[in-house]
């Protein structure tokens, strides 16, 4: 398996554009998107667990009810989410990319992303749709991550490609996401395209496998959005013979998408709203995989670890500790050995449970660098698990409190 270049359009048979319709006022930013299948796909998703759901996730788990769509459409500025006309503005959309692109509306995944509360104005979206579809390119996926994002800095693209059956396959998606970032999905966007030949009930499984290992694993600030979205459409232009049961080709074909997502994971960590470094948590020594993930998420998720995160101050050590306590993994916490390290080397800070001596230079080094690691070690089994957040800056609060202005 290797990363190659093309995102969401990496995959043989799908186009991808993107450009400004409208909905945002500036116009120099592009808010709306589409991506498309050249045949028809098998469609799989995972949305947010969060109780207040936007509009587009109904009509979207509504649409690929069926295990089958061909295209994406997705707009960015407003998030149709507890608007009163939402679902019919969700569905005017699916009517509307249908419509130019000569497909039924039922084989149309529609997501938005923005402002929670007013309603999406579906007049530029119709204006814009004709353009929209004759951008559609092989080389569109920048075009079209460019268009998803909201706070995000910069676009989110990754591909891979790898061997299954026999034949080469690929796998590329594109994603946007840097605020209301939290465990069991985020204010995150992630389509995923396949040229893989896999059946509807299979990809379903390896879209939640990889969820699991990857998108559920971030947290920028404890707050679980309402429009999360991970569809993956897998077209079978790879011409593989179809993975319809677990062997040696869903491993690959579950290897490859998760491969794919933790590389967004981590770009989204990355990218958090006013963040300066990427946190990775990685737990190791676990007594099984569900008390490394616990853990890994209750540190990087917490505010105080994230604060001194902010300040390189090693004292993130302790406050692992503490967040590791209230997790509620059953531990011994008599045998934790805690480190940091990055591009700058290693420090050690905790070892048994207790803080010990180090180089605060040395420390300060480590953790001044835009990514860093902490690795603790439960020394009770074999299980492993990462998580992946950010620290907490200033600018959080600015962005936020200024987010419609």
């Amino acid at each position: 398996m290797d990363y190659i270049d093309g995102g969401i359009t990496a995959a043989k048979g799908f186009l991808a554009s993107g450009l400004h319709c409208g909905i945002r006022k500036n116009k120099t930013k592009p808010d709306l998107a589409l991506i498309y299948s050249r045949q028809e796909c098998k469609a799989a998703g995972v949305y947010t667990q969060n109780l207040v759901k936007g509009a587009p996730i109904t009509v979207t788990k509504k649409n690929i009810s069926n295990g089958t769509a061909r295209a994406i459409i997705c707009n960015s500025g407003i998030a149709n989410t507890c608007a009163p006309d939402g679902i019919e503005k969700a569905e005017e959309m699916c009517r509307i990319a249908a419509s130019v692109l000569g497909i039924s509306q039922a084989d149309v995944v529609v997501a938005s992303t923005g402002v929670i509360g007013p309603s999406l104005p579906t007049e530029p979206i119709r204006a814009a749709a004709p353009a929209l579809k004759e951008a559609l390119s092989p080389e569109g996926s920048l075009a079209a991550a460019t268009a998803i994002m909201t706070t995000d800095t910069f676009p989110k693209e990754a591909a891979v490609r790898f061997t299954v059956g026999g034949k080469e396959a690929r796998i590329g998606g594109i994603s946007k996401g840097s605020g209301m970032i939290h465990p069991n999905m985020a204010t995150m966007l992630c389509f995923v395209t396949t040229d893989c030949a896999i059946s509807t009930d299979m990809l379903q499984k390896a879209v939640k496998t990889a969820a699991d290992a990857t998108f559920n694993m971030i947290s920028v600030d404890g707050d679980t959005s309402t429009n999360d979205t991970f569809v993956v459409l897998a077209n079978g232009a790879a011409n593989n013979a179809e993975i319809t049961c677990e062997g040696e080709d869903y491993r690959s074909f579950v290897a490859a998408l998760t491969a794919v997502g933790e590389k967004l994971a981590k770009m989204m960590a990355r990218d958090g709203e006013g963040a300066s470094k990427l946190h990775i948590c990685r737990v190791e020594g676990a007594p099984d995989l569900a008390a490394a993930r616990t853990i890994a998420k209750s540190v990087i998720s917490s505010s105080l670890v994230k604060a001194a995160m902010f300040g390189s101050d090693a004292n993130a050590g302790g406050r692992a500790m503490c967040a590791m306590g209230y997790a509620g993994a059953q531990i011994d916490v008599d045998k934790v050995d805690i480190s940091f390290s990055s591009a700058q080397g290693a420090v050690q800070v905790v070892q048994k449970g207790c803080g010990v001596a180090f180089s605060e230079e040395l420390a300060l080094r480590v953790l001044g660098q835009e990514e860093v690691t902490t690795l603790i070690d439960l020394h009770m089994g074999d299980a492993f698990a990462e998580a992946y957040g950010c620290d907490l800056t200033y600018d959080y609060v600015k962005i936020n409190a200024d987010y419609r202005t």
